[in-house]
């Protein structure tokens, strides 16, 4: 399927409700400093009460890579569910760590990285992306068996540093693969920062409108001085489903040596309520959490 020359507006697409994911997952991962168990969860305890669609909490992979995040199974012992809508995202680089989380029924959504960089699969996920190809199946076939629903990150999806090709052709050639697994959310993945207004709208100005009973989200990875550009683009181009981490901290460690910051999740909401997007948050609650910030990310 080729793209078109033509981006869709914001105006011809059908009215959603907008989806805001909270990720202290992506932001304490790469922190060298092990952030204890109990911070953390208080930490989440708090964002569970803001009214987000859903919080990525934890991951399911190996400690050796990813020490931070060895925890997460105790981490989820401590959470409240109980007054909250705001559902969990674990996210997974194997079949191994998709049986794990498979058995919390605390956990709604599972996240996998499939990326569209040789090099950065096999950096993240130690797979090439034929045997991730193999692989995201068999993880859709355990989220459809235990009742969980897959969420794949298109990482790299909007290049790469390694000199791997990228267009947007490719993306979309591998969004044309893995649909008919029965996956329903995408979420492209400027990994490293490298997104602009441009392929912003090219990519969901023509992603979205192909694939209408697709939900594509945005993961995007900023810097202080061009936020508002990227999530205008996505915005004027359909997408209504955004990942930001409170402070713009995280990025992903596997990436590179210098983190370029997650998407600052006190940004979208300035910028959805400049749009009158109806976001359903309680905000005292949000103030709540971004005090915490200081408190539990090591300075």
């Amino acid at each position: 399927m080729l793209f078109r020359s033509q981006v869709w507006c914001s105006e011809q697409m059908p009215a959603q409700n907008t989806k805001l994911v909270e990720c202290p997952r992506d932001a304490m991962q790469g922190i060298h400093t092990f952030i204890p168990t109990d911070t953390k969860a208080a930490y989440i305890n708090q964002l569970l009460r803001v009214g987000f669609d859903s919080i990525d909490f934890g991951s399911f992979v190996s400690p050796k890579a990813i020490p931070q995040m060895r925890d997460t199974a105790e981490v989820l012992a401590k959470l409240d569910l109980s007054g909250t809508t705001t559902k969990l995202l674990a996210i997974v680089a194997n079949e191994r760590g998709a049986q794990d989380a498979c058995q919390y029924p605390e956990i709604s959504y599972l996240g996998y990285p499939f990326s569209i960089s040789e090099t950065f699969q096999l950096r993240n996920t130690n797979a090439t992306i034929a045997e991730s190809v193999e692989r995201t199946k068999a993880i859709q076939e355990l989220c459809e068996k235990h009742g969980k629903q897959l969420v794949l990150y298109i990482s790299m999806g909007f290049g790469n540093p390694y000199g791997d090709p990228w267009n947007v052709e490719i993306v979309q050639r591998w969004v044309d693969v893995l649909v008919p697994f029965g996956i329903r959310i995408f979420s492209l993945s400027d990994t490293i920062g490298c997104s602009n207004p441009q392929n912003i709208s090219y990519l969901f100005g023509n992603l979205i409108p192909a694939y209408p009973e697709i939900e594509f989200g945005a993961h995007l990875h900023t810097q202080p001085h061009n936020w508002r550009e990227k999530i205008d683009a996505a915005w004027r181009n359909g997408c209504r489903r955004y990942d930001g981490a409170l402070r713009g901290y995280g990025g992903c460690p596997m990436a590179k040596d210098d983190l370029t910051g997650n998407m600052a999740t006190e940004n979208l909401v300035f910028f959805f309520d400049d749009v009158h997007a109806g976001l359903q948050l309680d905000r005292s609650a949000f103030g709540r959490g971004l005090a915490m910030v200081d408190q539990v990310f090591p300075h």
